[in-house]
């Protein structure tokens, strides 16, 4: 069959899967929104997914990009076709917007607090008769109900996300509700798949871009649920991508990844992957140090409370200071008492930092940015799924595919958990664990191949000439070694 004939086919065969997946994501995101049947549909879209994948691996390099868009759209459009499914956190979102908007900081009041009466309206506050029809509504002490969640306790969302909030507030008609987030989750998605293409065409293969913009993850969690995870990912994406010729840029970008959602802060070991000066250390360190405190000084200043909320509470809900609690550190509790898991995953996760930085490659810090993410995600076993989020983008930004099922283990525990019990998301990471280990050994072996590219084939830098060998009659006359940034 001839070369082009096959390119065609193959340009057709990912674009009838890429309608398979979107169609998928259609009927599970307008279906129920919990039980056996949510979690079943959504690991079938993970299968179409992987196929979709797969099939663009044989598209011609002229395809790729218009294919990777194109899908990017798809998928990020079947987020807006329902309120969202299995979160109730855009609605806390859209109140931190209301309450800023009002000047009011998020951190002084709850939603509960009588002294912010005057902000509730009926769809974030509705009236009697919704509350008698059940759902994910939480009740108040005066009868009444609310869709936020935690309503009696202070927001948990650093600086850089409340602001967020209320550019998406202030530049929203008043009765778009939900709409609004979801859209701003949708261009947030959307613009970190236009990065991935843009540093992987110079650094990569720009298929790789797919593994993030195709994912079920980025429709489910990040548009209808609009986590706020998507800033901190776009953040996070840009701030690897420029520091590795900008160390200043890049650390202040990492900066404001940390105070969008606080995970990115796994990635500090990465942005310093191969540094051996300290004062390039010192620019990283220093410029994501200066933004954090930056960002959260103006709210420290208007804030009558702690602006780390409900943060030191969520910890200990969750159970992440007393793994006997709950479904944390579930790999760990396998071979080691309780009490030793929390000083276990801490040493486990610095070890495994000082290994990047020492051993890391200074032109690629997402490679040790994945590491230390994924390594933290398999020793927490957190119970959310949107965490993954920064993970997916990492993925695609490496390449090497086997961590993903790491993002979908977060998934099984957060939908199967809370029916199945501790058991499920055990064996959900731990199989995420067993993939991860089968895949570093595959890429170990003598001509194995993980990117679709003959080993020391992926795109770079070109290697620097070597200038002529003077004569040895010459004397050569020593100077500084210029090897680069660190």
């Amino acid at each position: 069959m001839p070369r082009a004939s096959v390119l065609t086919r193959a340009v057709l065969v990912t674009s009838l899967v890429l309608a398979a997946l979107t169609t998928a994501l259609l009927a599970l995101l307008g279906g129920p929104a919990t039980g056996v049947g949510f979690l079943t549909g959504y690991a079938a879209a993970w299968g179409l997914f992987a196929v979709a994948v797969l099939a663009l691996r044989r598209a011609p390099v002229r395809a790729v990009v218009p294919l990777v868009l194109a899908g990017a759209v798809a998928v990020a459009a079947t987020g807006l076709v329902a309120p969202p499914r299995t979160s109730t956190d855009s609605y806390r979102y859209a109140w931190d917007g209301r309450v800023q908007s009002a000047g009011i900081s998020p951190y002084d009041h709850s939603p509960a607090d009588d002294a912010l009466t005057g902000l509730r309206d009926p769809w974030l506050f509705p009236g009697r008769a919704v509350c008698a029809r059940g759902g994910d509504l939480s009740e108040l002490a005066d009868g009444r109900c609310t869709r936020i969640n935690r309503p009696t306790v202070h927001t948990i969302y650093p600086p850089v996300a409340e602001g967020w909030f209320l550019l998406v507030h202030a530049a929203s008609p008043s009765d778009v509700r939900h709409k609004a987030l979801q859209t701003g989750g949708a261009a947030l998605s959307l613009a970190v798949t236009g990065l991935l293409l843009l540093a992987l065409r110079r650094r990569g293969d720009p298929r790789r871009a797919a593994w993030w913009a195709w994912c079920p993850a980025v429709s489910v969690e990040g548009v209808n649920n609009a986590h706020v995870d998507v800033l901190a990912v776009f953040l996070s994406v840009a701030a690897l991508v420029v520091v590795v010729r900008r160390r200043a840029a890049g650390g202040a970008l990492l900066g404001l990844a940390i105070a969008a959602k606080l995970l990115p802060v796994l990635l500090v070991p990465g942005a310093l992957s191969g540094v051996r000066r300290p004062r390039t250390a010192s620019t990283i360190l220093g410029a994501t140090a200066a933004t954090v405190a930056a960002v959260y000084l103006p709210y420290v200043l208007l804030s009558h409370g702690s602006v780390l909320g409900y943060l030191g509470g969520y910890a200990e809900e969750e159970g992440y200071d007393d793994a006997g609690a709950g479904g944390r550190y579930s790999l760990l509790r396998l071979v080691l008492p309780d009490a030793w898991a929390l000083p276990a995953a801490l040493l486990g996760l610095a070890a495994v930092s000082a290994l990047v930085i020492v051993r890391g490659d200074a032109e690629r810090p997402w490679k040790g940015a994945l590491v230390t993410t994924g390594t933290a995600f398999l020793l927490l076993t957190p119970g959310y799924s949107w965490y993954a989020l920064l993970l997916v983008a990492l993925v695609a930004l490496d390449g090497r595919w086997e961590w993903s099922g790491v993002a979908l283990a977060g998934a099984v525990a957060y939908l199967a958990g809370p029916v199945a019990g501790p058991g499920a998301v055990t064996a959900a990471y731990g199989t995420a664990a067993l993939a991860v280990c089968v895949g570093g050994w595959w890429r170990r072996r003598p001509g194995a191949c993980g990117t679709g590219r003959k080993p020391g084939t992926e795109a770079g830098p070109a290697p620097r000439r070597r200038a002529p060998t003077r004569p040895a009659a010459e004397p050569i006359e020593e100077g500084p070694s210029r090897t680069g940034p660190a």
